[in-house]
Order: C-alpha cells, then structure tokens, then sequence
C-alpha cells in the first residue's frame, strides 16, 4: 500500500466491521435489560471493570510491556474518563427515560461531533466547509428527534436525550485527547490502560451515589452485564483497532450509521421497543450529516460528474 493509497473495505474487514456495529449496537440492548435490576451508574462500573481482566489476558499474550511512568497513567485517567466513565454512565442514566434504539440514535452524532472538535483542536483535520455542513444536519436531526417543544416544554425525557448528546460529545473530545497523548503506546495497551482508568474513577463514583453493587441478579440480568462487558466492550475494542489498521479510519467511520439499526432492530424484537416517525426522521437527517462528513459519497459523484462533463 503507497504512501497515498487509501485502505478499502474487503470480504474481512467488511464482516469485522459488521460484526463490530453488532457488539456496539447490542450494547444499548444489554444495557435496556440490566437496567431492569441495576442503577445506571454501576451498569457502566461493571461494563467496564469485567472488561478489564479480559484485556489484560490480551496484553500478556501479544506480550506488551505496561507502561509505568506517572504521565502515561494520568493519561490513561483521562481518556478512561472522556472514553468511558462520562459517556457510558449518560447513556445508561438516559437509556432510563428513552429507548434503547433511541439512544442509539442519538449516540450517532459521536462522528460528526468529532469531526467538529477535531477541526477545532487538530492542526492535521481542518474544519473544512464539508464538516460543518454535515455538523448542521446533525443538529437538524437532533431537533427533529427532539421536536420544537422542548424548548417550551422540557422534561425528565429531554434531559435523557440531552446526556445521549453529552455521552456523543465526550466521545469526540476523547478521540482528539488519543490522537494527542496515546498515539505512541500499542492500540491494546491504550484499551486497557484506559479501561483500568475508567475503572479507579467510577467505582467510588458508583459506590458513593448509589451503594455497593448487589449480585443477587437474575441470570438474564447478569448474562446482560458480561455480554456488555465483554462483547461490547472488551472484544469490540479488539475489532475495533483491528479494523481500523485493515480499513482505516475513514472507513471505521460507517460502523457509526449501522449501529442504529442493529439497536433498534433488537430493542423492536425482543423488547416490544417502538420508535416514532421523529426519530425515523432524525436518524435520515443525522445519517445524512455521517454522509457529507465522511466526504467519499461526495468525491464520487463529483468524479462522475466531471467524466461525463
């Protein structure tokens, strides 16, 4: 592969990005059925804490050295917190109010929020006009999902959607804080140091808020909360750099418009879960904002355009 080449999708990293939007789509259904018998706080403390040792099995086996220098910890802290600890606890505190597919959706905007906050903090990824322009049918779609009366009427389901938001923007700010700090450690190491960060913050947070976790779960509850910890959390992460290093960047992106429809397809068959046509609408608007930032779409059919011109 050229210097200038740029990677594409093939049989493999096509089924792997599949499989990835599987695991992060399932994550919102895990979590709708854990919800039943945990508070959202320690759902996001056993997502990530149960993932840990699972990783750590990873680092051992390729053999990675664990850095020990203060900096890279403190760094691993952060990220834990931009990466995980924030935006999971929202989720799942706003997954209490809304639908799990709903909370999908909403979480789509992570991509076009990244791109926002990369352009602004990131001297290699410019906010071109592209980028905010796909920014403002984020936002078009984040208001048709919403609707007009939230802003004259705002209530508990509001506040829900708004911390989906919140999750989607701590999610962005997380991917410039790797790109900055992380770039030079392995992508595995990064996962767990992350995960270990994640863990020290949250568990007093969750001990504190809303007392130690109870064990005494149903087994469908339990199989929820290792499924989420360790398919949509530990394995993904393991899908998600392998992708990334067969695929690249640009295309990991898509797995951001195929997660929507795995959640809500699982929340409609077994949790009865149903979605109005606002939410239909704002998906298409944010999809559409995924679209123009991505750029490809665009650059193909300028090509076209100009070939046939």
């Amino acid at each position: 592969m050229t210097a200038k080449s740029v990677p594409t999708l093939n049989m493999v990293s096509g089924s792997l990005l599949l499989a990835l939007a599987a695991v992060w789509g399932g994550s919102f259904f895990f979590a709708e059925i854990a919800l039943r018998e945990v508070p959202p706080l320690t759902v996001a403390l056993h997502r990530i804490f149960w993932a840990v040792p699972a990783l750590y099995m990873v680092v051992l086996w390729k053999g990675l050295r664990i850095p020990r220098s203060v900096k890279a910890w403190l760094c691993y802290l952060v990220m834990g917190a931009l990466n995980n600890a924030i935006p999971f606890s929202l989720i799942f505190w706003g997954q209490v109010s809304i639908e799990s597919g709903l909370a999908s959706i909403l979480n789509g905007t992570t991509a076009v929020f990244g791109a926002v906050v990369a352009g602004i903090f990131l001297v290699d990824e410019p906010l071109i006009p592209r980028k905010i322009v796909g920014a403002l049918f984020g936002v078009f779609g984040v208001a048709a999902i919403m609707g007009l009366d939230a802003l004259t009427n705002f209530d508990l389901r509001n506040l829900a959607q708004i911390a989906i938001l919140g999750a989607a923007l701590s999610y962005a700010f997380a991917g410039v804080w790797g790109k900055k700090f992380l770039s030079g450690y392995p992508p595995v190491m990064n996962a767990f140091g992350m995960l270990v960060g994640s863990t020290i913050l949250m568990a007093p947070v969750a001990f504190y808020s809303e007392g130690l976790p109870s064990f005494a779960l149903s087994m469908e509850v339990w199989a929820s909360l290792l499924a989420v910890s360790l398919l949509s959390t530990a394995v993904a992460y393991l899908l998600y750099f392998e992708i990334l290093v067969q695929a690249g960047s640009a295309n990991l992106m898509l797995v951001t418009l195929l997660i929507p429809p795995i959640a809500v397809g699982l929340s409609y068959t077994f949790l009865g879960e149903r979605l109005g046509t606002e939410a239909i609408w704002g998906f298409g608007l944010i999809a559409i904002g995924l679209i123009i930032t991505d750029g490809r779409v665009l650059a193909l059919l300028l090509g076209k355009r100009r070939a046939s011109s």
